[in-house]
């Protein structure tokens, strides 16, 4: 709404002006301070063009404009041409919206007829799902849910790790000592003992390290044994993640990993042999990228074999022609920054105009307090566990502030695993993370219990409303606070197209602090229920805004919005 307010103001200020509406659009900003008013007109730019002081500008455009419905005055200063909102209008327009969408606030169709690809999660076969994999998990899945709002068609890969000489490693060290009974209670743990102590052992032993690749070449071979016992730690592996993605509500609509992309590789090398793009160099066959500023793109190395990037070439590929992508976004962390750059690169040097489609979503790593992990040496944190600790934390919690709570057990997963999704959201993706249960679990802070305990103080507002069938006199929410919220609500669309244009969830996280926090501010000046049922009723319309407003942002970052904690 708060963009079709400014696009009304353009129109108007343009037909006064003569100039281009989408001109003036893009010069029309929200003061920092609402006293200075809630839309304005910097005339600077305009000062060139029409040979005159911005404030002269800013005067005649006052004195000569027509305001449209919603504008209560306008004010000069400086060279600053300032909107004021009537409040009464802008209150029945806003409730008027959101008593319609009600969860489907934001809900557009801007997206309809475009597909985006995005590649989250990517766990690796064999190996555990750990705490480093939250931010790859938590973003994809939130930009999956965004973007399916806004009406784009979403396809969710999980591009598993299912490639590589570690597997044959692996499939000796289970054949030396491995016990079947044990991985199959203990699944991927059982594995990564296997994997830990074969890294041990070959640092004593370098023949094993040889029968690793024996073992890889028998897959790549596809030897009966060695492909039966892959397939069966990978079945280990992903019922193992899928019990994570039930906890997390993360969905995919494919599981296709590395070695789907195997048959595909002989038409990629063919297609850049042809384009006359492969060197060889030391032995190994690469891409030139001199002109773009990147090192050589290895696409063979000297004993043949595939590396990510060709790989990740048949994939990129392999989905433009499946899914005719509009974007085909890669949520992995920046310490790929250089591989995604070549690969973008190879693509357009192959003529893909759609490799511009392609991008890398980046993000900062995740480590805990006391330290980084490693799997090589065992040194990793289970993300089920951590899930699992954040929801004994707050169970205890729960059991200590309000013991008679219903089904106890239900809300302190929802508020456990939702503080641990919305930390992981809760600021710019690129930046590192630290995870702390303290910190992240805390009612008080910005944090994900704060905005839920924000929805469930609104569900209890709106449970003691008894209607009366009043009409709601909306003068009542023309003050400072209430006309902060129903701006807020107003921009929520907005704030979705934003975290979709920058591939930000983190935008939404920002939002719903903001409005838990405008909302609170709200809530402790005035009663939302008192005598007066025609104003009861006007601030009822408004709780019940931010409570569907604050569920719908929840939602789309993963996270229930529980009524009771």
């Amino acid at each position: 709404m708060e963009m079709d307010l400014k696009t009304a103001l353009a129109e108007t200020i343009a037909a006064a002006a003569g100039l281009p509406a989408g001109e003036v659009l893009e010069m029309i900003e929200t003061p920092p301070d609402p006293k200075m008013g809630d839309a304005a007109l910097p005339c600077f730019k305009l000062a060139k063009e029409l040979r005159k002081a911005p404030p002269v500008i800013a005067q005649e455009l006052a004195e000569k404009i027509e305001a449209p419905d919603f504008v209560a005055r306008a004010e000069v200063t400086g060279g600053y041409l300032n909107f004021f909102y009537d409040r009464k209008f802008y209150a029945e327009s806003v409730l008027q919206m959101l008593g319609k969408a009600r969860e489907d606030w934001g809900r557009s169709e801007i997206g309809a007829g475009r597909t985006v690809v995005i590649d989250y999660s990517s766990v690796n076969i064999a190996k555990p799902f750990h705490i480093g994999h939250l931010s790859s998990t938590a973003i994809g899945s939130a930009l999956y849910k965004i973007y399916q709002h806004l009406g784009y068609n979403v396809v969710g890969v999980n591009h598993l790790g299912d490639w590589g000489t570690q597997f044959g490693k692996l499939i000796a060290a289970y054949k030396m000592w491995g016990n079947d009974d044990e991985i199959n209670r203990d699944s991927v743990s059982a594995m990564l003992k296997l994997y830990v102590r074969f890294h041990e052992e070959a640092e004593q032993d370098e023949s094993l390290n040889e029968q690793g690749r024996a073992w890889f070449k028998k897959i790549e071979d596809g030897d009966e044994e060695a492909l039966r016992i892959f397939g069966w730690f990978k079945e280990l592996t992903l019922r193992e993640a899928k019990r994570v993605y039930e906890l997390l509500d993360v969905q995919f609509d494919s599981f296709a990993g590395e070695s789907f992309y195997n048959d595909k590789i002989p038409a990629v090398l063919d297609e850049l042999r042809e384009k006359n793009l492969l060197e060889q160099s030391e032995g190994a066959f690469v891409v030139r990228l001199d002109e773009e500023g990147l090192p050589p793109a290895i696409i063979l190395k000297s004993d043949g074999t595939t590396l990510y990037a060709t790989r990740d070439l048949a994939a990129a590929e392999y989905r433009k022609k499946t899914y005719d992508f509009y974007k085909n976004l890669y949520v992995v962390a920046y310490q790929q920054n250089l591989h995604f750059k070549q690969l973008f690169a190879v693509l357009k040097k192959m003529g893909h105009a759609w490799a511009d489609g392609c991008e890398h979503v980046a993000f900062g790593m995740v480590s805990l307090e006391d330290g980084t992990m490693s799997t090589r040496k065992g040194k990793i944190v289970l993300l089920e566990d951590v899930l699992k600790k954040a929801v004994e934390k707050t169970l205890a919690v729960i059991e200590e502030k309000n013991p008679g709570l219903a089904d106890k057990k239900k809300a302190a997963s929802d508020i456990g695993i939702g503080a641990v999704i919305f930390s992981t959201l809760s600021q710019s993706r690129i930046k590192d993370i630290t995870f702390s249960f303290d910190r992240v679990l805390n009612y008080d802070g910005e944090t994900g219990p704060y905005v839920q305990y924000t929805h469930t103080r609104c569900a209890s507002v709106l449970a003691r409303h008894e209607d009366t069938g009043a009409q709601a006199d909306l003068t009542v929410l023309e003050n400072d606070d209430a006309f902060a919220v129903l701006k807020l609500l107003a921009s929520f669309p907005q704030t979705l197209v934003a975290a979709s244009e920058k591939n930000e969830p983190f935008y939404v996280t920002r939002y719903l602090l903001d409005l838990a926090q405008a909302f609170n501010k709200y809530y402790y000046e005035y009663r939302i229920i008192d005598d007066n049922a025609a104003q009861t009723k006007a601030r009822v319309a408004l709780t019940q805004a931010v409570k569907d407003t604050l569920k719908t942002g929840l939602r789309l970052l993963g996270i229930k919005a529980p009524n009771k904690m």
